[in-house]
């Protein structure tokens, strides 16, 4: 999945802005190379309502990976799955990166005292009440009472 990325002076890298003319000479490919990658759906760049090719600056970068992992003898097939490995990666990273966060959230918020959470329990005569993360409810002394069972024959 792509991230978004402004440069310095407002520039988006995700930013649909060349045509496929200029998108392959930015390639050093022909245009016709440009088209089957994208039948391919190696590189899939975004359309006008005409349905004309629009490149982003991220796109022409993926050209050029596609064009030098092609170029050390890959195949098509190889790229696609390489293409499709870096984007599952960059996915878990961004999921670690937010559990990390999670955590530490966490991890503060128990150190000051404060939970986000609410714990509850069973109290000594059914009911749910709420406790403190690690505090059992208050228990009353053990029932006295005898049950006789007698299972039906």
């Amino acid at each position: 999945m792509a991230r978004r990325s402004a440069r310095p002076g407002g520039h988006d890298d995700d930013a649909p802005v060349f045509v496929i003319s200029v998108a392959a000479e930015l390639a050093g490919m022909h245009a016709q190379t440009l088209r089957q990658y994208d039948r391919l759906g190696l590189v899939s760049p975004s359309r006008t309502r005409g349905g004309g090719r629009r490149y982003s600056t991220r796109d022409v970068a993926l050209l050029r990976e596609v064009q030098r992992l092609s170029h050390e003898g890959v195949s098509l097939a190889g790229i696609q799955r390489i293409l499709d490995l870096e984007n599952h990666v960059s996915a878990l990273q961004s999921r670690v990166d937010e559990l990390t966060a999670e955590v530490s959230a966490t991890r503060a918020a128990l150190a000051a005292g404060v939970s986000g959470t609410r714990v509850f329990a069973v109290g000594p005569r059914g009911e749910v009440v709420a406790v403190r993360p690690g505090q059992r409810p208050p228990r009353t002394p053990a029932s006295q009472a005898l049950v006789v069972w007698r299972p039906e024959r």
